[in-house]
């Protein structure tokens, strides 16, 4: 992909240049539209139908956890944005600085997952053109992944993701919010379980979290903002702003879905058990609704996809001696491959995802780990920034979490040789 090159972060009136902005707000919406692929309208739906009003607490719990900077400023997200960006190196570079081969490790985690849960990326592109116009699910998706392909392709493939996953984003958020208008949610009672939910369950929230910060997805914005220019101790506001609005777009898309589904399950609508999100948007706003829904499946998916290809790559080459012409073909490749497996054999298998979810669980409190090391004893690393210490305390305290759930992705694993 194609780096735009480092800029003042300000024009001469104080405010950011438009280049700037530019980067910033796809950097934002990579992080935030790599987070809402089909496992996160899947899960949110699956969970909404089964808690009802009371998945309101644990949406809420999971959004103050990966966005502790509405209470602490981003525990996890913030301080990877900031290490990486501060010490203008990649996650898997400040690795191997940390222990010769550990970035490899890092990578060897990241690609592995990356690949499996592409094919999964592809496979809600083709359900996504089905819903949306009818067509068969492996043709969809073929078609999707050319789309995705062309992307990278073009001269400016930089600024082209940039604005694709923003224009995106934007219509997933307004789409969904118009189903969960239609769906009439029952709001007060959501509000009222945040404060004091019918039912807690810690599978739900855990989920979520895991689904928000897991694999590449918290280091697709950091990682974009790097090959864009943004680094060193004189961006923390740009990179801290990233961060934070990141976690808040993705939390908005969160709370929208709940609603527009809870409209529906509280009305007494009867879902299809093989689609339930497709069939609750078809409840709220007849055919309609699931066309919306195929348009917002499809978005997910494309920009998952253009995600989880772009980290995946970036974990494997370098940004100083990877040409971006090379960097732009392994994308492609990727892409390409995934896309292939998925024609020929459909979704990626049951025992696949497994692992795939073993190794991203993994990769989060090694990666994480990591970065808070460089944070708190590898200064040289950080350009002479002095890095705050409350935001320290906060990072190892939110570690801990990333630990319980690597041991849950290591769980199903397990029983699958009991």
């Amino acid at each position: 992909m194609a780096s735009t090159p480092a800029e003042p972060s300000t024009a001469p009136n104080g405010r950011l240049a438009s280049s700037t902005r530019s980067t910033l707000l796809g950097a934002m919406f990579l992080m935030a539209t790599s987070a809402i692929g089909p496992g996160f309208i899947t899960q949110t739906t699956t969970f909404t139908v089964q808690l009802g009003a009371a998945f309101a607490f644990a949406i809420v719990i999971s959004i103050l956890i990966d966005i502790a900077s509405i209470l602490i400023d981003i525990a996890l997200q913030l301080n990877v944005w900031r290490v990486i960006g501060v010490s203008g190196r990649r996650a898997q570079e400040l690795g191997n600085l940390v222990a010769p081969g550990l970035g490899w490790v890092m990578a060897a985690f990241l690609l592995i997952g990356g690949l499996v849960f592409n094919i999964g990326n592809v496979s809600g592109a083709g359900l996504g053109t089905n819903a949306m116009l009818g067509l068969d699910p492996k043709l969809g998706g073929a078609l999707s992944a050319l789309i995705a392909i062309g992307i990278f392709l073009s001269k400016r493939a930089g600024v082209a993701v940039d604005r694709i996953v923003v224009v995106l984003g934007v219509v997933m958020i307004v789409l969904t919010t118009y189903v969960a208008i239609t769906s009439g949610p029952p709001v007060g009672d959501a509000l009222r379980n945040v404060v004091l939910p019918e039912d807690i369950d810690v599978l739900a929230i855990t989920t979520l979290v895991g689904g928000t910060i897991g694999g590449y997805i918290v280091y697709a914005g950091a990682h974009r903002l790097l090959d864009s220019g943004i680094s060193g101790p004189g961006r923390v506001r740009d990179i801290t702003r990233g961060s934070v609005t990141g976690i808040l777009i993705t939390a908005v898309m969160r709370v929208v879905l709940f609603l527009a589904i809870l409209g529906v399950v509280t009305g007494g609508a009867a879902l299809d058990p093989t689609n339930q999100a497709a069939s609750a948007f078809e409840q709220a706003a007849g055919e309609v609704g699931l066309r919306v829904f195929g348009i917002v499946l499809w978005a997910a998916a494309i920009t998952s996809v253009i995600g989880a290809s772009y980290t995946s790559v970036s974990f494997v080459t370098s940004r100083t001696t990877t040409s971006d012409r090379t960097r732009s073909l392994l994308v492609v490749g990727f892409i390409a491959f995934t896309s292939l497996v998925y024609v020929l054999i459909g979704t990626a298998p049951t025992t696949l995802l497994v692992f795939a979810g073993a190794f991203n669980g993994l990769l989060l409190p090694i990666g994480i780990a990591v970065l808070l090391w460089v944070a708190t004893r590898r200064a040289d690393l950080l350009n002479g920034y002095r890095y705050p210490r409350w935001l320290l305390v906060i990072g190892w305290v939110a570690w801990l979490l990333t630990l319980y759930l690597a041991i849950n992705s290591i769980r199903p694993v397990i029983d699958l040789f009991a």
